[in-house]
């Protein structure tokens, strides 16, 4: 599996999230993480880079929103204790663990 953690330096939230991968594949997950810095307006764009941070799994975004924007800003996720700036540790695991089970 491959994981695509996508952000632009403008954001610190993709910190947190790259934390949050690093702990589930040190638990085990067999993945590889790459980073993916998106520093223009022309690459949010021919990426459909939808925010920071973007987690792809095997290409696709589980937690894609149709209706964002696309560009560099911050991404907002709906987590189980209201709006943040990453998705949860429990979202992420949840959103691996169903891509493996396709």
């Amino acid at each position: 599996m491959e994981i695509t953690l996508q952000y632009f330096d403008g954001c610190p939230n993709w910190k947190t999230t790259a934390a949050y991968l690093s702990t589930l594949v040190d638990e085990g997950l067999a993945a590889t993480v790459d980073y993916e810095l998106i520093d223009t307006h022309e690459l949010a764009i021919t990426r459909n880079f939808h925010g920071s941070p973007t987690v792809l799994i095997d290409g696709s975004d589980p937690f894609a929103d149709d209706l964002a924007p696309v560009g560099l800003a911050c991404r907002i996720y709906r987590t189980d204790h209201g709006p943040a700036g990453s998705p949860s540790m429990s979202q992420l695991r949840h959103a691996i663990t169903g891509a493996t089970e396709e």
